[in-house]
């Protein structure tokens, strides 16, 4: 008991440091591209969106209340929380499948995990609720599918299962392998829970859950599903070994090397049959993340995928993980709070995010004297870009050259969202993204929300140096004028981070109209 109060007090102060530090590094640095656009879901809500189901928009709204408080805290105060939650679920699945300390060890894990405690933990992304549910999830179905007696309170966990499998899937598409995973278990290991109506009345929880997301995809010819075949269906092109090392590494980097190889070490135990964690626990942690984790790895044989997808799939290995560490021949007879691995492990994260967290608002490496691409600038500048271009629109509204309402156009999702967000929204003025369904996702919606463009409308563009595209090109036949550019140079410190060129498109040629209704593949 004495050994466990000193587990629960070294969990408590993990969960409350790390809160604090994820809360600070929230509201310390810009939105970036994608954080920007789900900004978009919440604010204009939708049963489904283009990209994702519609979770990430609703808890958005949820901890913005609604966007009355709309700053980058607030935005990203759902994955602080979330973050929380799911560290503390670590924790009880951990204590669910063996101990306290094994609780702890997970807990650990997650937090050295770049995917756990950046990017699900930090930025607002629908991972960051698909984490939360996915764990909760997993709960849920260690509390209920090795009983083999199906008690009541097995069944009623079930059912629970279906509630938090049916959360996930809203959060994020791949979390139906929570499903299988649950399926493939049963068929293999306990079938009497194929004679339990609370196994049908589970899947159809989660089918009923889903139902707005199917509705709005049948609704825009199923458009999502289509975008994400694309994503990862096979090409011509053949294998592509690049693409495969490409995703191997950034398992490595997003898990955190350290842990991923904590869990090579903790699954070959596995597979040699060493015991140190229950059949019925063992079996549902594999079937939830190794198949996650193979397709996901076997389209990267073909076509380029981004490694935070089976994030989800190393929770499961994570668990694992913690369970072989806590095994006493592991730690020794004295209780090991933070095994040395894991003080590396954390270590590492902590010296990451600090470096990163500098170089975002500094620039302490001149990356970009050296002629290196400085993926920081992704989130820099779109606060002083909103404040720079405000005096400039307010001269030209002042002089008649553009109407209050001008609205801003551009050719892509982002920068759309990020001028939508930074610049537009702080001088109410509509961004419309006029380009492909490719280009623009949502925007393709949301030009339909802000409705028709009349004729003789004067709009804003404006071009980015490190991603410029000619309005000239894009828009010149839609406008009888395009003005020379105002210039706006952002900087961080003594460096350039990138200069907006502020254009004038002047007198819309015809009327434009955005008559969405269904979308075609």
């Amino acid at each position: 008991m004495h050994s466990n109060r000193k587990i629960y007090i070294a969990f408590f102060f993990l969960l409350v440091l790390s809160a604090v530090i994820r809360a600070f590094i929230a509201g310390f640095i810009e939105l970036g591209n994608d954080e920007v656009y789900y900004w978009t879901y919440a604010k204009f809500p939708a049963f489904s969106h283009f990209d994702h189901p519609p979770m990430v928009g609703l808890v958005i709204q949820l901890f913005t209340l609604n966007l009355a408080f709309d700053s980058e805290f607030f935005i990203r105060l759902a994955a602080v929380v979330f973050g929380t939650l799911s560290t503390f679920m670590m924790f009880l699945i951990g204590s669910q499948i063996k101990n306290p300390l094994t609780g702890l060890y997970a807990a650990l894990l997650y937090t050295a995990s770049f995917y756990g405690f950046i990017l699900c933990g930090t930025f607002i992304l629908p991972d960051s609720p698909q984490v939360f549910f996915w764990l909760l999830t997993i709960l849920f179905l260690l509390k209920s599918l090795p009983d083999r007696n199906l008690l009541p309170k097995s069944r009623r966990f079930l059912l629970l299962a279906g509630v938090a499998a049916g959360m996930a899937m809203l959060s994020k598409y791949h979390s139906v392998f929570l499903v299988t995973g649950a399926f493939f278990y049963i068929i293999l290991y306990n079938r009497r829970w194929f004679r339990a109506t609370e196994t049908y009345i589970a899947l159809l929880i989660f089918i009923l859950l889903c139902l707005p997301v199917a509705w709005w995809n049948y609704d825009n010819n199923f458009i999502s599903f289509s975008f994400h075949e694309n994503r990862i269906g096979i090409t011509s092109s053949g294998l592509q070994p690049k693409y495969f090392f490409t995703e191997i590494a950034g398992e490595f980097f997003y898990n955190n090397p350290i842990n991923v190889v904590i869990i090579i070490i903790s699954l070959i135990a596995l597979i040699r049959r060493r015991s140190f964690l229950g059949t019925g626990s063992k079996h549902i942690l594999i079937w939830v993340s190794v198949p996650l984790v193979l397709v996901f790895m076997s389209f990267s044989l073909f076509r380029s995928t981004l490694p935070h997808w089976t994030g989800p799939g190393y929770l499961g290995f994570m668990l694992i993980a913690a369970a072989y560490l806590s095994e006493p021949s592991h730690r020794g007879s004295k209780l090991c709070l933070v095994p040395l691995p894991l003080v590396f492990a954390l270590a590492f994260v902590m010296i990451i995010a600090v470096t990163a967290v500098a170089q975002i608002r500094y620039g302490v490496v001149p990356l970009s004297r050296w002629k290196i691409r400085d993926f920081s600038h992704d989130l820099s500048g779109w606060r002083q870009l909103g404040e720079k271009f405000a005096p400039v629109a307010k001269r030209d509204q002042s002089s008649g050259t553009m109407g209050r309402s001008a609205p801003v156009i551009t050719f892509r999702w982002f920068p759309a969202a990020n001028l939508d967000y930074y610049v537009a929204s702080k001088l109410n003025l509509p961004v419309y993204a006029i380009g492909s369904l490719e280009r623009i996702h949502k925007y393709y919606w949301i030009n339909n929300i802000h409705g028709t463009l009349k004729q003789g409308t004067n709009a804003y563009y404006i071009a980015l140096s490190d991603d410029y595209e000619d309005p000239v090109a894009l828009y010149g036949e839609l406008f009888d004028t395009i003005t020379p550019p105002d210039t706006i140079t952002l900087t961080r410190g003594r460096d350039t981070i990138r200069k907006a060129f502020v254009y004038r498109l002047m007198d819309l040629k015809k009327e434009m109209t955005f008559p969405i209704t269904k979308t075609s593949r």
